[in-house]
């Protein structure tokens, strides 16, 4: 019995199998990382200009502000010394008015012995 073993054995067919298909044929989703880059730059760029015009926008904001105060302070001051004046002048008319009864009493005399000016420390309102 020379090679006979009572079965045939399978062969490939003439040429060889065809090839396996292993390799995921995925379809591309989404941009690409070089258009998200581009565009994360592009936002950020827009972003930082605009903080940028904000930001001068504020400090001349703050530059008018100050030379506002600068100019109103003149105004405040000459308001501030009328009040100050016209409630010394009521003052000075109730001392006299109280005192009245008292002789010698010489109402808004210092009861200090100086020439120097000195501002009332307590304001009656």
């Amino acid at each position: 019995m020379s090679g006979f073993h009572g079965f045939k054995q399978d062969m490939p067919p003439p040429g060889g199998y065809e090839a396996i298909k292993y390799k995921r044929n995925l379809p591309v989703r989404g941009v690409g990382g070089a258009v998200v880059f581009s565009a994360v730059t592009a936002i950020c760029a827009f972003g930082f200009w605009r903080v940028g015009k904000g930001n001068v926008e504020k400090r001349e904001l703050k530059r008018e502000q100050a030379w506002s105060r600068i100019n109103l302070v003149p105004l405040l001051l000459a308001e501030q010394d009328r009040d100050a004046f016209r409630r010394q002048q009521a003052a000075l008319a109730r001392e006299k008015e109280i005192m009245k009864d008292y002789p010698g009493w010489e109402a808004g005399k210092s009861s200090y012995n100086s020439s120097r000016y000195t501002p009332n420390t307590i304001v009656v309102l």
